[in-house]
């Protein structure tokens, strides 16, 4: 009697106030390609810049003008959602990626200074915009 008792109660309970369920954050698959094409397009510049002999502050200053401009005549409305902080990581990896071991960035340090770096420029150089809107 105490069990049916005890099991009753338990349900009752959580009945009542249900446990906390875990949520994902899913995001539209448009703003993560949105994303990927901002990237590889600042990768690129950035990259180019470096090869040909920039210093890494003019490198940083030119891409970010050059695809904020891009950025800025763009009518993709997905470009709203876009997180600073995401764009900023995934920037930091494709540059790492791309072209990183030839100023010595490598691995998650290299991707964690690059992202650092590129945020104190990208405030020094566009204090009043914000990159993805």
């Amino acid at each position: 009697m105490f069990k049916l008792f005890f099991v009753l109660l338990l349900f009752i309970t959580f009945q009542l106030k249900p446990a906390i369920g875990i949520a994902f954050d899913t995001s539209d698959p448009s703003v993560s390609l949105l994303q990927n094409r901002i990237s590889n397009n600042f990768s690129r510049k950035y990259c180019t810049a470096i090869k040909n002999g920039f210093s890494k502050d003019e490198a940083m200053k030119s891409a970010i003008v050059k695809t904020e401009n891009i950025i800025s005549f763009s009518y993709n409305p997905q470009k709203k959602w876009i997180e600073k902080s995401d764009l900023a990581n995934q920037i930091s990896l494709q540059v790492v990626n791309d072209c990183g071991w030839s100023f010595g960035l490598m691995g998650k340090e290299g991707v964690d200074y690059f992202k650092s770096y590129f945020l104190e420029i990208y405030e020094k150089t566009t204090p009043d915009k914000n990159f993805s809107r």
